[in-house]
């Protein structure tokens, strides 16, 4: 008689929690292609797949980031958080050649946290105890914590809280009074680790983006700008190539010390207008107040697509505005007959010369007639 094969062995039973914590279960997952590049829609696509591999609790985070939820996926593989994240890890860099930097914690706030601080394809973990976190929370700068923009953090800071540690021990009625009552109150929570948000599942299918990164670190507002002239410009074409316009654009700014700042605003209207998402963009680069900061890229992503004919414009009694919009329709003809290099705004050209380079658009032909300026 054949012997019967032997039985596989049962999956260590992961260990539970220490009465009063929460187990580390939320991934805050950054995807960096080789040579620390952005990855490719399609790449982030596939990506987003593995992670569906693990768990079917996965918000994409545009353009290279995403959240997972991986708690109810650790008595199936036998493996504690940490233990997934390597699985992630090593998959995505053998399948796909991508980088992964991975934060574990107990929530989302505490797993971006730890994501941020943690070197290009390096794991990092908060443990789930109250110490443990309030350790991790506390020598961090008040900004440092999500939702905390620049002015936000600068009144706390007027008040001699500038410290996610000096923020926990204020009074809430403190914050309150400082803040708001309904963003004191988030902060209150936010700086004691509290972040009862959960991880929505989602598609990255309503949002296309395009990234500069520039050859050095650059300093220069002006240089910054000319780059998201660029980025508002291809947005713009792509959007109006496929019938398509945004409701929200994001700016995402990337630093030399490899952390970054992303924020979005809601539009007036849902537009694929050059011209309005340039403003747009100029208005968010602005409210960041970035005076000698080291900016390694910008990246703009249009949000919230719908298709182009449910969009509502304005009219304008402004006769710049309908040339504009004249212009702008000329360029998108001239682009369909001859190619998409034919007319680019000067700041493209500039913006492909030693300064850096449009990831998505390398090559800066000679400018047509009608291109714009910045």
């Amino acid at each position: 008689m054949t012997p019967a094969p032997a039985p596989t062995p049962a999956p260590a039973p992961v260990p539970p929690a220490t009465p009063g914590t929460a187990p580390p279960g939320m991934l805050h997952v950054r995807f960096r292609a080789a040579g620390d590049a952005s990855v490719s829609a399609e790449e982030y696509e596939e990506l987003l797949r593995l992670l569906a591999r693990f768990t079917p609790v996965v918000e994409a985070l545009p353009p290279d980031a995403a959240l997972a939820d991986v708690r109810g996926a650790l008595r199936y593989f036998g493996r504690d958080a940490a233990g997934i994240a390597e699985l992630v890890r090593l998959r995505a860099l053998a399948w796909h050649g991508v980088r992964c930097t991975i934060g574990i914690a107990a929530n989302p706030l505490l797993a971006r946290m730890a994501a941020q601080g943690a070197e290009p394809g390096e794991i990092r973990a908060v443990p789930g105890d109250a110490g443990s976190v309030a350790a991790f929370l506390a020598r961090r700068p008040a900004s440092a914590l999500h939702g905390v923009g620049p002015a936000t953090a600068r009144t706390l800071c007027a008040y001699g809280l500038d410290s996610v540690g000096r923020i926990a021990a204020a009074p809430l009625a403190t914050l309150q009074r400082i803040l708001g009552a309904k963003a004191g109150r988030a902060v209150h929570e936010r700086a004691r680790g509290v972040d009862p948000t959960p991880v929505t599942p989602n598609a990255a299918a309503r949002s296309i983006g395009s990234e500069h990164r520039f050859v050095r670190d650059e300093l220069d507002p002006a240089c910054r700008r000319r780059a998201l002239l660029s980025l508002a410009d291809d947005l713009g074409d792509r959007m109006r190539a496929g019938g398509q316009a945004a409701r929200a654009l994001t700016l995402t700014v990337r630093y030399a010390d490899r952390s970054a700042t992303s924020r979005t605003r809601r539009l007036a209207e849902p537009t694929a207008h050059g011209p309005a998402l340039t403003e747009a963009a100029y208005a968010l680069h602005a409210a960041l107040g970035l005076q000698r900061a080291r900016v390694r890229a910008v990246a703009l992503r249009a949000e919230d697509l719908c298709r182009a004919e449910l969009a509502v414009r304005q009219l304008m009694f402004d006769p710049a505005d309908d040339k504009a919009h004249r212009i702008e329709a000329a360029v998108d003809r001239a682009r369909a007959r001859f190619g998409t290099g034919v007319v680019h705004p000067a700041a493209k050209i500039a913006a492909g010369k030693p300064g850096g380079a449009v990831a998505r658009d390398p090559a800066f032909p000679r400018l047509g007639p009608g291109a714009a300026q910045p």
